[in-house]
């Protein structure tokens, strides 16, 4: 999937169809006068309904339709005959999205479940027919109920990813690099930074045919939960991460500086994400000879880098320690 595909924010107006009208009719028949009052009730509107599919990764069957309007109900008729129904809509979202009141910023509901519903805006109730006014002083009233309107709201779609892993860097940490290399996925990979500007997903093969899902999220820079650079848009699909990755490449300045910039952008966003398991790898390893990956490893316990996160050196580039990468990762998800 291209990043032109990739739409994980969206807004959209629904509308509930209108309730039918009830019937005014009177009973005719031969041979029997003054039958009386047999409208039937009108139909309910069309509901408007959402459901989530495990199938659909990004909002992208949103980008050139922004509007749903349910059917209205049928109208009521002789004999008591009940309208149809207005037609359903049913919206069809990727697990992970977030449904929020536009107006008001207020969530209301979340899709998780493949295949289950969510009735966000009920159909108008039809109004009632005529037989239903009928009294010992009105035995033949001709007038009947309209049906009721329909609901309208405006509501935003918020895709926060669903993956087990998410990757943590500064931009051109070698994220993508890494996400390549591991699974099948085709991300944009350049010597700049913001190559990433969309999250990607990747499916890791594991030992026995098991796999776990990785996230490859825009680069991070330090003011990110304030709005600056554009990981301040992609933060939220950290949330659902049970793992993170952190990646530091061996050439920073200051790798222990630059792992606490990355944390302190994500307690500023969220607390919470805080609780979650850490890993933190060194990449482009490659670029060290073992005695100076010795040094730094050595200096780096001395600091209490990481607070007690583990850690681990990588090169993406040259395979290494990739597979120790995977039985880590493996472990913590499964622990």
């Amino acid at each position: 999937m291209t990043e032109g595909n990739f739409v994980d924010y969206t807004k959209v107006t629904i509308e509930s169809g209108r309730g039918g009208k009830g019937s005014t009719h009177l009973h005719r028949e031969k041979y029997i006068d003054k039958g009386g009052p047999d409208g039937g009730d009108g139909g309910r509107g069309g509901h408007i309904i959402l459901k989530g599919n495990k199938n659909l990764w990004t909002l992208y069957h949103f980008k050139y339709k922004r509007h749903f309007k349910a059917a209205q109900g049928g109208n009521g008729a002789k004999q008591r005959r009940t309208g149809n129904d207005g037609e359903d809509i049913v919206i069809e979202l990727p697990l992970g999205t977030v449904v929020k009141d536009t107006e008001t910023g207020q969530v209301v509901h979340e899709i998780l479940e493949d295949g289950k519903e969510f009735i966000i805006c009920e159909g108008g109730k039809g109004g009632r027919g005529n037989w239903h006014f009928k009294s010992a002083t009105r035995q033949t009233p001709r007038y009947a109920q309209t049906g009721m309107d329909g609901q309208s709201l405006d509501v935003t779609f918020e895709l926060k990813i669903l993956a087990d892993v998410g990757l943590v860097g500064f931009p051109n940490a070698g994220k993508s690099t890494l996400l390549s290399v591991l699974t099948a996925a085709k991300p944009k990979i350049a010597n700049y930074e913001f190559t990433t500007l969309k999250p990607n997903l990747g499916i890791v093969e594991y030992r026995d045919f098991k796999t776990f899902v990785i996230a490859d999220i825009p680069g991070i820079i330090e003011g990110a939960a304030e709005g600056k650079g554009i990981g301040h848009r992609f933060l939220r699909h950290i949330e659902r991460n049970s793992t993170l990755l952190f990646l530091v490449p061996a050439d920073s300045n200051d790798i222990s500086a630059e792992y606490e910039i990355l944390v302190n952008e994500l307690r500023k966003y969220n607390p919470e994400m805080l609780d979650k398991e850490r890993f933190v790898v060194i990449s482009k390893c490659d670029m060290l000879d073992e005695e100076l990956m010795e040094e730094m490893k050595e200096e780096l316990d001395n600091e209490g880098a990481f607070n007690g996160a583990p850690y681990m050196f990588i090169s993406s580039v040259s395979q290494i320690n990739l597979t120790q990468l995977k039985d880590r990762l493996w472990a913590m998800l499964n622990d």
